[in-house]
């Protein structure tokens, strides 16, 4: 502070009085967004829905493992200048930039191997598009393996599967098998000097384990209890050693965007929210699909044009989770014109999270389906930390009461102080995901909170009967 007032004070501060004296310039306005339609050709995933041939053949026919060689003698720093170029942010949630996060690793080795953990463990409740790639377009996350570890310097990749995905996990392992056959991975892998295995690692079932450092602590054999932070796995991850954490849709597509180029990934989407994005569309809609679009589209767009429209008609809506069920929802209003993208989700209170987009028409009773999500994370919880493992059967608690009814109108507001003692009090991210669906019911339905409260108190005083009268003398 004494440095800045100063610097304020001081007379030959360059530039200062000029700026202080005059009005603040005008931010620069961004021209307004305009949406650019993703065509089939546009698409990187070609065969999300198992229409054609799964095998290697096949993948090679739709244009992967292309010059895959070339790629990788292309340099590290090429890969992870173009990635950064691109604008992918991770698309397991977080939304960090990739191609910066791949550049954490270290450029020489201190003696210790470096990994690539590809996060397949998909267990949020409405998230499936990783699935869809793991059972049908397989060849595009192993060549997508390949290039980020080269990139990253990692000797191997282990993706962890989630343990319900037989079938997705038998799809990927013979995937693997075909690329060691056409010598893609092992040693020399495309023939580019480099070698570079990938193993597949089976989870049993934790969705704790799909945070990055439970993850790492299940795959080397340890109950998936996420680590304290630092240091962070780019330091000290698997066994260790520098590691890299990444998620299926993320890796798979950065074969696609480094021979269409940088600039094409680039132009879909606004500034920060660049790419094609894979949106798991569920609930009230009249067709579910998992489908590729171009990050910015508008919500409504995304369900009419691809979920053949909400059951009922648009004006049947009530609520959408937009990104998964850790993040909150969002109301009718919010939806008419909201785009699917992490600033504009972020700008609503809300989030892009895992683009499950989980739709709820005005049948819905939205008090049940925050509880049953209430109790899922209450379930789910490691309970290492003590906010999370006190305060997530605190919620479900009371959220199973506020179902009911009953409760008092007082308990609304201790419920979302529950929620506040939780979020970011924890280890891990889990605490949050438990809260803010909470805080998304109370924040957009307090009123039906509140009516289902009243209705409740007014079907008890009914069925109450009243007390008895004294029909004696007075003095018997």
């Amino acid at each position: 502070m004494a440095f800045v007032r100063r610097a304020l004070h001081g007379r030959r501060s360059i530039g200062l009085p000029r700026m202080l004296s005059g009005a603040a310039p005008k931010p620069k306005e961004e021209p307004p967004y305009v949406h650019r339609d993703l065509t089939d050709a546009d698409r990187i995933f070609t065969n999300l829905y198992g229409e054609h041939d799964i095998g290697v053949n096949g993948a090679i026919k739709r244009g992967d493992w292309h010059r895959t060689k070339d790629l990788l003698l292309m340099g590290r720093d090429w890969i992870i200048d173009e990635i950064k170029a691109s604008g992918l942010r991770g698309r397991g949630g977080a939304g960090f930039p990739s191609g910066l996060k791949w550049s954490f690793m270290p450029k020489v080795s201190d003696g210790r191997p470096s990994y690539l953990v590809i996060n397949a463990d998909e267990s949020e409740p409405g998230t499936c598009k990783d699935r869809e790639i793991l059972r049908n377009d397989p060849h595009k996350l192993v060549e997508g393996a390949l290039i980020a570890g080269f990139a990253m310097g990692a000797k191997a990749a282990y993706i962890y599967v989630r343990g319900e995905f037989i079938y997705e996990a038998n799809q990927l392992e013979q995937a693997v098998v075909e690329a060691y056959d056409k010598k893609f991975l092992g040693a020399n892998a495309c023939g580019s000097g480099y070698d570079f295995d990938v193993y597949v690692h089976r989870g049993a079932g934790a969705y704790i384990c799909g945070e990055e450092t439970g993850l790492i602590e299940s795959l080397e054999g340890n109950p998936g209890k996420p680590r304290l932070k630092p240091p962070f796995p780019a330091n000290v991850g698997l066994y260790g050693c520098p590691t890299t954490v990444t998620n299926v849709e993320t890796v798979a597509v950065s074969p696609t965007i480094l021979r269409r180029g940088a600039s094409w990934f680039s132009g879909f989407g606004r500034k920060n929210n660049h790419g094609t994005k894979l949106f798991a569309i569920s609930g009230h809609v009249n067709n579910p699909i998992v489908v590729e679009e171009s990050m910015s589209v508008s919500l409504r767009e995304l369900i009419e044009k691809h979920a053949g429209g909400v059951q009922g008609g648009w004006d049947n809506l009530l609520a959408i989770i937009p990104g998964g069920s850790s993040v909150p929802c969002i109301p009718k209003k919010t939806c008419e014109t909201v785009l699917m993208d992490f600033d504009a989700l972020k700008a609503v209170q809300s989030g892009l999270g895992t683009a499950a987009v989980m739709v709820m028409n005005k049948q819905t009773d939205m008090i049940k389906a925050i509880q049953r999500l209430s109790y899922f994370y209450k379930h789910e919880s490691c309970g290492q930390c003590t906010p999370c493992r006190e305060g997530t059967p605190w919620l479900y608690k009371l959220m199973t009461r506020m179902q009911k009814g009953d409760a008092e109108l007082e308990e609304i507001d201790m419920l979302l102080e529950v929620t506040k003692q939780i979020e970011g009090h924890t280890i891990c991210a889990l605490g949050d995901a438990a809260a803010w669906p909470v805080q998304g019911l109370i924040r957009h339905f307090r009123p039906t909170m509140e009516q289902r409260i009243a209705d409740f108190k007014g079907k008890n005083k009914e069925a109450t009967p009243a007390p008895p009268t004294a029909t004696g003398p007075p003095n018997a």
